[in-house]
């Protein structure tokens, strides 16, 4: 009988970060950002340049991206006393209630009314668990809209900006979102999606490269950091996932004839390997996600990874660890602080084959 391990401390997963290499804006163009190749069973590592992806795939492939949209969650509005609150929207329950985070939370009550605007105000509910509350939202209009002209965009706490970078956050407002981005509802980014252009996704598609989409949309379960010693006490939030009927087709037909299936972000591994662990297969449908990936994880239908370079002792990092080898990854993230590549959100890649 195997053996399964009941610690698994969360320090195996740190590393130390030179502050500078935090990337806090996008590179001039998405496809310039650096490109680090992995090859996990020869352990090898190549140092490219995203736009040199096209390279690596052919018809024989398939390319699986996250088509999720970021909303613009982060909101500041004011009690009745006049105090400042800012209020980060996770995700719709039903109608006008919404479940979200609220800072400061101590002096909040239920039945508390919070302005953010003359368009949008709301009323607390009820507080959940983890610092969540529910809250109903009180407007007229197309909700969305409303939204986009008094939210600002869920930038990662890394990145720092004051509120009146006006000409950073029009930047944000366009960077901090995929070219292919279609299904509002994430308050992160899938980051490893920010490279593509439009040219390139179209030059895959040239070499007859499938390319196809899954919704995963990022909440808590994909940036809540780890605060447990022991990763295996971990819990992850649930998150709503959707495939299609097309997906799950492509999906599947490339399995039966052998195809690489290549996941473009954690959150598509996510969504690809719950579906397998549920149904056994890939197949249409909505539903939701709490699955923790960490090393001793059997894949079962991502052959190959993009992904950006993650936080030390995070989820993600833990992900990337169980599909390419710890000790792989981290000797692969030593080289990528000598060399001085950009880390997280709007930083520099890795393709892991």
């Amino acid at each position: 009988m195997k053996e399964t391990k009941e610690f698994i401390p969360v320090s195996e997963f740190d590393y130390k970060l030179p502050e500078e290499l935090i990337a806090q804006t996008p590179s001039e163009k998405r496809e310039n950002a650096r490109m680090m190749v992995l090859d996990r069973r020869a352990e090898t590592i190549e140092h490219k340049h995203f736009y040199d992806i096209v390279d690596y795939f052919d018809e024989n492939d398939v390319i699986v991206l996250n088509n999720t949209r970021v909303i613009p969650a982060r909101l500041y509005g004011h009690k009745e006393t006049g105090a400042l609150l800012e209020v980060f929207l996770l995700k719709q329950i039903a109608g006008k209630t919404w479940q979200v985070l609220l800072n400061p939370s101590k002096r909040v009550k239920e039945d508390m009314i919070i302005k953010i605007s003359d368009e949008l105000s709301l009323k607390v509910l009820t507080r959940e668990d983890q610092g969540k509350w529910l809250v109903e939202m009180f407007y007229d209009g197309n909700f969305y809209e409303i939204l986009d002209s008094v939210g600002k965009i869920p930038l990662p706490p890394y990145i720092e900006r004051s509120m009146t970078d006006d000409q950073l956050s029009s930047l944000d407002y366009e960077r901090y979102q995929t070219v292919y981005a279609q299904r509002r509802g994430s308050v992160a980014a899938p980051t490893a999606g920010l490279h593509f252009t439009e040219e390139i996704l179209e030059k895959l598609k040239e070499k007859g490269v499938q390319i196809c989409y899954v919704t995963l949309n990022v909440g808590l379960g994909t940036f809540r950091p780890v605060k447990s010693e022991n990763i295996l006490e971990h819990k992850m939030d649930s998150e709503e996932y959707e495939i299609s009927k097309e997906t799950a087709e492509i999906i599947m037909n490339a399995r039966k004839t052998g195809k690489k299936i290549t996941a473009v972000g954690t959150t598509t591994v996510r969504t690809l390997e719950t579906c397998m662990q549920k149904f056994d297969e890939i197949l249409e449908v909505i539903d939701d996600s709490n699955l923790f990936i960490y090393p001793g994880f059997k894949f079962r239908i991502v052959d190959r990874l993009l992904t950006n370079f993650h936080l030390p002792k995070s989820t993600l990092i833990m992900l990337v660890s169980a599909f390419a080898g710890k000790e792989f990854v981290f000797r692969a993230y030593d080289e990528a602080i000598r060399e001085k590549y950009h880390f997280y959100s709007y930083g520099d890649c890795m393709l892991i084959n």
